[in-house]
């Protein structure tokens, strides 16, 4: 099987919230709209929140969205003044990254990260050529 694009997809209790705390609380960058559904932009996926195609039942979302962000102190900031409960305040953790826990409307996790300069995610692995 070959993968071409991937997206995770939230079908909200109430999608104008739901649409409004990920475009203007989060600042997420429109990729496309359709009738019942608008898809973000997410660094190097997509999140698409679809006030469609539902069971009409509540559902139970067990993961989180990893965001990764530039400066975590900034965008801590950004969110207190724009009224989100911080679930757990920025902290660094035992394997490195620098990580916030916050929510959506309706409780889905959402994990901010940001990754210090030398994190082995942000160093080149790959063997020096000589030449």
């Amino acid at each position: 099987m070959e993968i071409l694009s991937s997206r995770t997809i939230l079908r909200p209790r109430d999608y104008a919230t739901t649409l409004g705390f990920y475009r203007d609380v989060l600042g997420l960058a429109t990729a496309r709209e359709y009738p019942g559904g608008t898809v973000f932009f997410a660094g190097q996926g997509l999140i698409e929140i679809a006030g469609h195609g539902g069971t009409g039942m509540s559902s139970s979302f067990d993961g989180a969205l990893w965001l990764q962000v530039r400066d975590l102190t900034v965008a801590q900031t950004e969110l207190v003044l724009a009224g989100v409960k911080i679930d757990r305040d920025a902290r660094q953790e035992p394997w490195g990254l620098y990580e916030m826990w916050i929510r959506d409307p309706d409780g889905i996790p959402i994990v901010l990260v940001e990754i210090p300069e030398d994190h082995p995610l942000r160093r080149d692995s790959r063997p020096k050529s000589d030449g």
